[in-house]
Formats: C-alpha cells, structure tokens, sequence
C-alpha cells in the first residue's frame, strides 16, 4: 500500500510536467482531504486499488467540493471493467443498457461505479439524428475524461493521495465561473441531447455562466430533445426541479428556448399571469424546501406544473355541458395521456398527481360530515397544501385557504361552529342517496 502510494504521488508529479498529461492538484492547493469524501466511495475506491485498479471519485461530488458545497452522492470512475467490479463487491450489481454499471452497496450508501469509457467510432451505434444508442465501449482514463460532457464534470480524486486529476482545465473553468463544454458543443448535443437540459441545470445550480460556444447551438438544436426516450427526459426534468435552484433553471429554460413541449404547453402557462404566478410560487416553496434539508414529492411538483393546464381543459368541458366532477376526471386523463408523449410519468406518481387534483372541488364543501371526511384522507396534507397555493396566487378566494387553516387546528367544538349551514339541494341529494342504499333502486332512472 506505502508502495502504491508512492508510486502515485511521484507519478502525479511526473505526469504534471509534461504538457500533454492532465493537471494534478495536490491537496495543499485544492483543500479536499479525504475525511469529506463518504465512507463508501472510499472504501470502494481503496478495495479496487487493492484488487490493482485505478479507481477515483469524480464527477459532480469533486467539484460540489471544490465550490464548496455538498454533495449529495458520490460515483467512482474505474479500469475495471463491470464484471470486475462485481467480483469484487459481494452486495453489488449490474444495472443499465446503453452503458453498463454496476451499484455497490456500502451499509446506507449506494455507490455507482462505472468503468471508463472508450472513445467512440464509426461503429458506435446512433439514431439518424447522432444520438448515441449504445456505448459499452470501455477505455483509458484519458478517453473517459474526454467522454464527459462539460469541463467542471471531467475531474478525478484519489482518496489514497488526496490529489486532484484534471484533463481539460475544469478547476480553472470553476474559478472562472464558466460552464464549458469538452469538445464541439453541436457534436456532443447530437450525441445526447439531454446534455442541454443538464448545461442548464448546471449553470442554475452552481452559478455559472455557459459559456458562449455551448450555449448559442442550443436553441437551434433544442428540437433534438423529441428523439431522447421520455424516462430520461422525465429524470433530467426531476433533478432540475429539486436542484434547489428550480425558478432560475424554469426561467433559462425558457430563455434558451428549452420549455417548447418539453412539458405540455408550459410555454403557454408561463406567458399567462395567473398559471405562471402559481407554478413559480410551487417551484420557490420547493427550492425553499430542498434547502431547508426538507423531502419533496414529485407528484406534487408535477401537479403545480401541469394544473393550469387541467383548469383549461375542465372549463371547456364543463362549458360543453358536462357534469362537473365526470369533467375534471375527464379533464386530468387529457393532460396526463398528452404529459406521457414527452415525460414518462411513473404510475404511482401520477396516481399521486391525480389524488391532490381530485381533492380540490371538495374543499369547496364545508357543511355536514364532508369537511371531517376529507380531514380523514391519505393526501390531504398534500391536497391542502396545493390549496394554499392556489390562493397565494389569487386563483380562488383566500378565505377558504384560511378557513380550511383553522379548521384543522381547531377542536371538535370548535370545528361543528365553524360548519356552514347545509343546502336544501344538499339535503335532498343525501336523502336520494339513502333511499338508494336502502333499495337498490334508482327513483329516477328511465329503466
């Protein structure tokens, strides 16, 4: 091990004279001792070192720590290839298509470690617009630097030195605040497209100012977004709204041109008043959340973004004549079957989206035992919540936020003064309801 560790400081500092190997930043320079690097990604670092491997952290965590900031998980890049891997870790396994790697549980931590890529040639399968389909080419570190797509993400640490390894310049750019791209930007979005949408979460989440080259094809290029399968879109889209910097990745978005049908007409819901008050207000509650260390539920995110468009599809249909519950159920199913051509919405997520629209008409009722039945159901945190922000933004009256707020809070007296008086339409249709129960028989149906 004191060997190997030698052979690796006196081989970094060979390496950092000559021009054509990458920079290694000692930890004198950098500050990044292995003590901030988690137990886990050590571990597998150190356990494929053992096994004669190279094996670094890199990516997102170096420079979230270079920044200062904190990551929230940690990957390892390796020589081994994906069955080596696996050999070597009794609680891992393989994962994943278009390139292989291999998640290694450490206790709590689940690792993602991923051999490094090789370059790509004339071989390298891709779709008529030069979006790669398949890509379990392995390679050098070198070539694995190269594959990566933007210059702050092309970073390697090794926890036995401490040292930095970088390729092309990334701690510089990172000073500079600039998001650079490695490679010809047009070249690397045709690869994957899903690159764009990532220049702007980056750019949002760290500060950065995408430098000129990477940005001006995005706009252009932006139509490229309709050929990448709707999961991957619907995972780049989840982490741009919990970065915790959501409002400003919605606004570049939309100022790089990327909100066209990346969601069902959100660029119309961002050019009306009243929808983008409201999802800005859902968007800054969940950045204030994901700061605050505090969970947040995707369901709910996605219901903030698409409900406007919901309210758009319910008026029409209860303007055409129809029924106003069998209209909003009507109105939902729309939007959520024209969601799925884009983003692939799990079911249980949009079961989730469904329950807090459902809830809404009944908030409206605050007479008889409804308002304690709906006090009653599994979302109804969720659906309150949604309700508040309905009223923040002046979509309905405030009274009823604030009367659904003191009725929850207070006690069982308490809640029985606050009751509206019921209708005589109300009265009617319970006791219609009763006369069914008890016969079975509806008074009124033609049969």
């Amino acid at each position: 091990m004191i060997r190997k560790l030698i052979s690796r400081v006196f081989g970094g500092r060979k390496a950092e004279a000559s021009h054509h190997e990458p920079a290694v930043i000692p930890v004198s320079s950098h500050r990044i001792t292995r003590d901030r690097i988690s137990s886990g990604s050590r571990r597998v670092c150190e356990t494929l070192q053992d096994n004669g491997h190279k094996a670094y952290v890199v990516g997102g965590a170096v420079r979230d720590l270079l920044i200062g900031a904190e990551p929230k998980d940690f990957d390892v890049a390796t020589d081994a290839t994906p069955e080596e891997v696996r050999r070597a870790f009794r609680r891992s396994r393989i994962i994943g298509r278009r390139f292989q790697i291999v998640h290694v549980m450490m206790g709590q931590e689940t690792i993602e470690v991923t051999t490094f890529r090789g370059t790509l040639d004339a071989n390298t399968k891709k779709d008529e617009h030069g979006r790669v389909l398949h890509d379990n080419v392995f390679g050098s570190q070198a070539e694995d630097a190269a594959r990566r797509d933007f210059t702050a993400n092309a970073l390697y640490y090794d926890p036995t030195t401490e040292a930095v390894i970088d390729y092309h310049h990334g701690v510089g750019d990172l000073k500079q605040k600039t998001l650079r791209m490695i490679g010809e930007p047009r070249a690397r979005y045709r690869e994957d497209p899903v690159r764009m949408l990532r220049a702007v979460r980056l750019a949002a989440k760290l500060g950065l100012i995408i430098d000129p080259a990477a940005r001006t094809p995005i706009r252009e290029m932006a139509g490229l977004l309709e050929n990448v399968p709707a999961a991957r879109l619907f995972d780049e889209m989840l982490k741009l709204l919990t970065s915790g910097h959501s409002v400003k990745c919605i606004t570049q978005l939309r100022d790089e041109g990327l909100h066209h049908g990346l969601l069902p007409l959100l660029d119309v819901i961002l050019e009306q008043p009243m929808g983008e008050k409201f999802v800005m207000l859902a968007l800054a509650n969940t950045d204030d959340r994901v700061r605050r260390g505090k969970g947040t539920s995707p369901g709910f995110l996605f219901a903030t973004l698409l409900w406007h468009e919901v309210l758009a599809h319910w008026e029409k249909l209860k303007a055409q004549g129809e029924s106003k519950i069998p209209a909003l159920y009507q109105a939902m199913d729309t939007v959520l079957d024209v969601q799925g051509e884009k983003l692939a919405i799990t079911r249980r997520i949009a079961g989730d989206i469904k329950d807090i629209w459902a809830l809404q008409p009944r908030f409206e009722a605050r007479a008889g035992k409804r308002p304690y039945g709906l006090l009653e159901q599994p979302r109804f945190r969720a659906g309150y919540d949604f309700l508040l922000l309905r009223a923040e933004s002046g979509e309905i009256d405030m009274e009823l936020a604030d009367w659904w707020t003191r009725f929850q809070e207070a006690d069982g007296e308490e809640r029985a003064r606050m009751l509206l008086p019921e209708q005589a339409g109300d009265k009617k249709r319970r006791r219609r309801r009763k006369k069914l129960a008890s016969d079975g028989v509806d008074r009124n149906s033609p049969e």
